[in-house]
């Protein structure tokens, strides 16, 4: 009777390890669902007037991976309507959420118009409308609440590099908002790759300005032309529409300077 009984406790331990076995074994095959092989979602993040009576539509996306980027052309999967399909939207998705990353100017004619941004990938495609719709408005240049605006990046000119690892700089100032014990919190700048048939590497791929200034060393694997994404942000929340700056730095590689294999 004793062995039957440490029998069936001994069958009931392997079940429960078994089972406990397979519910990790799902945790971790979910999570690598989600590191790779997902799709990335266009967002309609708002608009606002500008000056001149025009509007701008600002535009971000969702990149459902948490460790794979994706590449996506202009064209069928990547594009714009009506008009013209590029509209200076990135083709390099970085992972997750991606607020404000480019901005679309339309005319002061545009009235009840959509301009829908179209992203498909792996079978599946997905469109966002974007409006002036009221209740879209959006203030990118003021925090309400703080007062804080945004880094301002001096305009960087155009590059052609010859080398394997490029040093790019932006000069960025600041109107010290908003403050962390009553200090400024700082600028840091983040640089990623915007466009381009290659990959780059960047060393750093962020950092805080110091003396006004942010210098990072690209390099790039194989020749081409690319738009490099730099970011400055204030230390701003997440949560709203303000306050930080996203500056295009159009390089083109020539042959003969990619990285080494």
């Amino acid at each position: 009777m004793y062995g039957f009984r440490a029998g069936v406790k001994l069958g009931l331990l392997l079940l429960t390890l078994v089972s406990v076995s397979t519910i990790i074994e799902a945790q971790v095959l979910q999570q690598l669902k989600h590191d790779v092989g997902q799709t990335v979602a266009p967002v309609f993040e708002g608009w606002e007037p500008n000056p001149d009576g025009t509007f701008s539509l600002y535009f971000g996306y969702m990149n459902r991976n948490y460790k794979e980027t994706l590449d996506i052309p202009i064209g069928p999967g990547n594009k714009f309507e009506p008009g013209a399909p590029d509209r200076g939207q990135p083709t390099h998705f970085l992972t997750r959420r991606q607020k404000n990353t480019f901005r679309v100017v339309v005319p002061k004619t545009f009235g009840n118009q959509n301009l829908v941004w179209t992203l498909s990938i792996r079978g599946r495609t997905e469109t966002v409308p974007g409006s002036l719709r009221p209740q879209y408005q959006i203030n990118t240049l003021k925090d309400s609440l703080t007062g804080n605006t945004p880094p301002v990046i001096k305009p960087v000119p155009d590059q052609i590099v010859s080398s394997v690892g490029t040093k790019l700089t932006v000069e960025v100032s600041d109107d010290g908002l908003p403050k962390r014990r009553e200090k400024p919190s700082g600028v840091t700048v983040e640089w990623s790759k915007y466009r381009g048939a290659g990959e780059v590497t960047f060393a750093p791929s962020s950092q805080p300005v110091v003396d006004g200034r942010a210098t990072t060393t690209a390099t790039f694997s194989v020749p081409g032309a690319y738009v490099i994404r730099a970011v400055a942000n204030d230390g701003s929340s997440g949560g709203t529409a303000c306050c930080w700056t996203n500056a295009l730095l159009a390089v083109t590689v020539q042959s003969g300077s990619e990285k080494p294999r």
